[in-house]
């Protein structure tokens, strides 16, 4: 099947060109629809003919698009870019055809493509070089202001957060010993009526009733608090008790202490880092201790 409407090269004005703009290749097309020209950035070895048609019509949904050979036959679609700009070809855009060429000073070979992602690797690494351990002192700097700074808000909250630990502890620690006094009396009185009051046959079932009142009292500590009766955790639970009671008598902020806390660990983990040449580039998934 013919070409439609083919065009010769002496024939059509240069109207679509092909240039390195920002180190990549770019073919500037006008769009019929739009009536405007757009820039399209070709990766010549990663890119096929049906991408860059593909994209024109993405910009152009009315605009219908083809790539026939400088002969006149069209080109396929899996065509690579890098081969398709080996020699000159024609593009038609819904009834208009456009003539391709690169510029002669434009090498659109691999070898060019490849010495030019050398050169910017090459530049990369210099700029990294150069201004790497500026951007280090900058980077330290600013975290050494941070943590100095975050220590200071801090200071206040810690103050109060050990008062109040302080207090919370001397009241669990009063509960504590009243439990063991409590159980010292009981165990006395207990003695006392069982030899110098009444017999064993008697106050055997007063101390059944306690024990069966103590694993009642026991069980709905469990029902109330969802946790079972070890005197670790009770004693725990009562210093957060205490702690949460000062918290609310002296308006202590926990939010925001924790936040800053965490924020505290946050900078001095960067800071280690930083320090450390050697996990500077690792994920922190390598460097942070397993639990």
């Amino acid at each position: 099947m013919a070409a439609p409407m083919f065009v010769t090269l002496q024939s059509l004005l240069l109207d679509v060109s092909l240039k390195y703009k920002y180190g990549r290749l770019v073919m500037e097309v006008p769009l019929p629809s739009r009536n405007e020209k757009c820039l399209f950035f070709l990766r010549p070895m990663l890119m096929s003919v049906g991408d860059l048609i593909t994209d024109l019509q993405k910009e152009d949904p009315g605009a219908t698009a083809s790539i026939f050979s400088k002969d006149g036959e069209r080109v396929a679609n899996t065509t690579l870019i890098d081969t398709l700009l080996d020699k000159d070809f024609q593009l038609v855009i819904n009834d208009a055809v456009y003539n391709v060429f690169s510029p002669e000073k434009v090498c659109t070979s691999s070898e060019h493509a490849m010495e030019l992602e050398d050169m910017k690797h090459v530049v990369h690494l210099l700029h990294t070089a150069l201004h790497l351990p500026e951007h280090h002192l900058l980077k330290e700097r600013h975290l050494l202001e941070r943590l100095d700074s975050l220590k200071q808000e801090l200071s206040p909250l810690e103050k109060m957060k050990a008062q109040l630990s302080q207090t919370a502890n001397f009241h669990t620690s009063r509960v504590v010993w009243t439990g063991m006094a409590l159980l010292s009396v009981q165990g006395g009185a207990l003695a006392w009526l069982t030899w110098w009051v009444y017999s064993w046959d008697v106050i055997e079932p007063v101390t059944y009733f306690i024990t069966y009142a103590t694993s009642i009292g026991a069980f709905a500590y469990y029902v109330l608090t969802k946790q079972d009766y070890v005197y670790p955790d009770v004693k725990d639970r009562q210093f957060l008790h205490y702690f949460y009671k000062g918290v609310s008598r002296k308006k202590f902020n926990v939010t925001k202490y924790n936040e800053l806390k965490e924020e505290l660990s946050q900078v001095e983990e960067d800071l280690r880092r930083l320090r450390d040449p050697t996990q500077l580039q690792l994920p922190l998934e390598q460097i942070q201790p397993k639990p």
